[in-house]
């Protein structure tokens, strides 16, 4: 049988800590990354790559049986979609992940000495931007719901495989995420977007989530269990 899902406050809780630790690790490997790559973009990018896809499967493997660890608006409102959170819990999940994200940023800052937020001025828009974010959005989608349906225990590591990959086969170097964008938007340093960039990379990551989650109706039955329940371990 499985436990009972955990309070919403501690849920919330969860999921800000977690954001905040993802986006702290994607902005800062960036800034060290650009620092020690002596102008290789290709070493820094892959220095960004390698902590972010780390830090994923730590944190959704310590805090997925918790809150689920979607740490991402996008996953949040597939789960929602499916009858898997309630809808309820949408908004509290959306505010407490950009929060987190926020938060993440300033502590990347200032660790490295870097005024805690700056509005991001790096040039991330046009059409192959866009539908690179979707492509990497509706990836990570397809992934968790798949790995959810068949490989339950796997989904750290799916989760951070499947990021890692997309920051180099996609042209947007995979955000995939609209709180973790919203957060990049607030720096301008290696890994941030200009601010006025930002409502295109949601509306793609949004398309691109969508579409996964409707052919995942297909492909992927659905098991009317909560995102928690799905991220239990032992199952």
């Amino acid at each position: 049988m499985s436990e009972a899902p955990a309070p919403l406050s501690r849920r919330l809780v969860v999921e800000a800590l977690g954001t905040a630790i993802l986006v702290a690790t994607v902005v800062g490997s960036g800034i060290m990354a650009e620092r020690l790559a002596g102008g290789n973009i290709a070493i820094a990018l892959l220095g960004n790559t390698i902590p972010t896809g780390a830090i994923l499967i730590v944190i959704i493997t310590i805090f997925g049986p918790i809150s689920g660890a979607h740490f991402n608006p996008a996953v949040t409102l597939v789960f929602a979609t499916r009858g898997e959170t309630p809808w309820s819990e949408v908004a509290p999940y959306v505010i407490v992940q950009c929060l987190g994200g926020i938060a993440g940023t300033m502590i990347a800052h200032l660790m490295f000495d870097l005024a805690p937020l700056m509005i991001g001025t790096k040039i991330r828009s046009g059409p192959s931007q866009w539908l690179g974010e979707a492509v990497a959005t509706f990836t990570l989608v397809l992934t968790i719901l798949g790995g959810l349906r068949y490989a339950p225990q796997s989904i750290p590591w799916l989760v951070g495989l499947t990021i890692t990959a997309a920051y180099w086969f996609t042209s947007s170097t995979s955000f995939a995420n609209p709180a973790v964008t919203i957060a990049r938007g607030f720096t301008t340093t290696f890994s941030g977007i200009a601010i006025n960039h930002v409502p295109g990379f949601i509306i793609a990551q949004l398309i691109g989530a969508a579409a996964a989650a409707s052919l995942s109706l297909a492909i992927f039955p659905v098991h009317r269990r909560s995102s928690v329940d799905a991220m239990a371990p032992g199952e």
